[in-house]
């Protein structure tokens, strides 16, 4: 054995357990990220190609959308065989290529797993649909009809329309939260938990490092099926098509959120830990996220993190905003972890979303990196890439083209990345036939331009992930003292490595602060943070930090 494979099986066997612990990772969306069989869609290997890139950025783990074998109803968010990829994206052998290069780069590697639901081409929904008796037969959530022969209760699919489906071949209804083609499995069934526990293993005996949790919520459906309330409209605060979507009129006590939950979160826990490997549970709930997201990471033997949507939101976060959702996740989530993020590939990219200019986005870059909990980029954020305008004739997402134009659905944020700008494919695909365009505006922020413009906002999010790994604090540190004077937001991070004041200015307008009582030494001078004055007073210009370490 080499010394490099020496280092490598190191590296796959003996992860730190709490290598997750402030982590910044990144998120690679397969069929947009690189194409390197030159038919038009991203695929495993072109994520090998890229891999130095997202290294030389300071991130510490990469998160890979579904590739798995799939038709693509929802784009890999609906799993035909969670064992293997899709020939779309390569083979086995070339997520296994992908492995090894992230570790061999030092990254660690965390996939999107689709657990509350599969495909309705699953082997497992084939032959549960078969008839009411087979072996497979309570595999999924199935439910009579009314005696009038409506659904079965008045539960909503997030994609529109009634969450049951009417199966002529078993004459009941199946339960899809999403798409109809995605049925939902019924945990309830222990052999299911067993067959999904087994399909973690698979692939953590493959080498990765975590997972990914679609929709962790969603896992169980109330039993006796019972109806939801419905929601007051003051109260509809989806980040998703709150307005057009009739989803958003319930309260969803019933068809996600349920107790059992904890008890599978508990059995995959103890399935992930031989590996030190860690999981981020993606939390779809408007209303009761923070609180899931402090239920499910408590304690020790649940998830290492989970994400809410606050930071996802359509509104750009004020001071005060900030510091509602930070004492909100003190008062519902200090025994847990956040992971943070201001875009993926469900929701508009912030950019666009929060109508930044470049001091706000980098201002907002560094607030990330400082705050506590774990930090997730979306590939192209780093590059400031905006939402793209995709016209409905190019349209893919299903969800866009259910509720358009009113939402525009999620392909805006989808689109390929830009690496070069010397063709209109930017450097992702050499195809004509692209699945979703390039748009002409994204190849002015192409990586390559960026590199060789010192000015560039990559340069920023690399500054800004290397002061966070410089000082401990940041990764682990308790996060305290929160305040909104007026458009500046603060607080105090603290534990080993010091104590560290942040604050940003979120406001176009200057403004003077005073820095709390104490001795403080200036950091994070490439990330543009205000000079001290002798009285401990500094101006704060608009969209600036303010970073200073005590020293007495």
């Amino acid at each position: 054995m080499s010394s490099a494979q020496a280092i490598q099986t190191q590296f796959e066997t003996h992860p730190s357990a709490d290598w997750w612990r402030g982590a910044v990772i990144y998120q690679i969306y397969p069929r947009s990220f690189q194409d390197s069989t030159g038919n038009g869609v991203g695929d495993l290997r072109g994520i090998v190609q890229r891999l130095p890139y997202i290294a030389s950025l300071g991130a510490d783990a990469i998160w890979i959308s579904p590739f798995f074998t799939s038709p693509m109803d929802d784009f890999g968010y609906d799993v035909a065989d969670y064992c293997d990829v899709d020939p779309m994206f390569g083979t086995l052998a070339d997520f296994d290529a992908v492995v090894d290069a992230a570790h061999e780069l030092g990254l660690m590697v965390m996939i999107d797993l689709v657990l509350s639901h599969s495909s309705e081409q699953h082997p497992w929904f084939k032959e549960s649909r078969k008839s009411q008796d087979n072996d497979k037969s309570n595999w999924y959530v199935w439910a009579e009809a009314q005696p009038d022969g409506s659904p079965p209760n008045n539960w909503l699919s997030i994609f529109g329309g009634s969450a049951w489906h009417w199966d002529s071949r078993r004459c009941q209804y199946f339960l899809h939260n999403f798409l109809a083609s995605q049925p939902d499995l019924n945990l309830h069934e222990p052999q299911v938990q067993d067959a999904l526990l087994d399909v973690a293993r698979f692939w953590l005996e493959r080498g990765v490092n975590g997972f990914r949790l679609d929709t962790i919520n969603f896992y169980f459906a109330d039993k006796l099926l019972r109806d939801n309330p419905p929601l007051a409209p003051e109260l509809r605060n989806s980040t998703i098509a709150p307005m057009v979507n009739p989803y958003n009129h319930q309260e969803h006590l019933y068809s996600k959120n349920q107790p059992e939950t904890l008890d599978f979160l508990r059995r995959l826990r103890a399935v992930m830990d031989p590996y030190n490997a860690a999981a981020v549970g993606e939390v779809g709930d408007a209303q009761r996220g923070l609180e899931i997201l402090g239920q499910y990471t408590a304690g020790d033997d649940l998830m290492q993190m989970c994400y809410a949507f606050e930071l996802l939101s359509g509104e750009r976060p004020t001071a005060a905003t900030l510091a509602s959702i930070f004492t909100k996740v003190d008062a519902v989530a200090a025994d847990g972890w956040a992971c943070w993020a201001y875009s993926n590939h469900d929701v508009q990219r912030h950019k666009s979303r929060w109508a930044l200019s470049d001091a706000a986005d980098r201002c907002f870059a560094t607030l990330l990196m400082c705050l506590r909990g774990s930090a997730c980029i979306y590939q192209g954020e780093e590059l400031g890439l905006p939402e793209a305008d995709v016209p409905f004739e190019a349209l893919q997402d299903p969800y866009g083209i259910e509720f358009w134009p009113e939402f525009k659905g999620r392909d805006g944020c989808r689109t390929p990345m830009v690496w070069e700008r010397s063709n209109t494919n930017g450097g992702f695909s050499s195809s004509a036939d692209l699945w979703l365009p390039v748009p002409a505006a994204h190849l002015s922020h192409a990586a390559a331009s960026a590199e060789s413009d010192p000015d560039a906002l990559i340069h920023h999010y690399r500054k800004a992930i290397a002061f966070r790994h410089n000082h401990s604090v940041l990764q682990s540190g308790n996060m305290t003292d929160l305040r909104a004077d007026g458009d500046v937001f603060s607080f105090v991070r603290a534990g080993t490595g010091g104590t560290l004041f942040c604050a940003f200015n979120l406001a176009e307008s200057a403004t003077q602060i005073t820095l709390p009582h104490g001795n403080w030494q200036q950091l994070g001078q490439e990330l543009a943070s205000a000079s001290i004055n002798p009285d401990g007073t500094l101006i704060l210009e608009p969209w600036q930090c303010c970073l200073v370490l005590k020293t007495g």
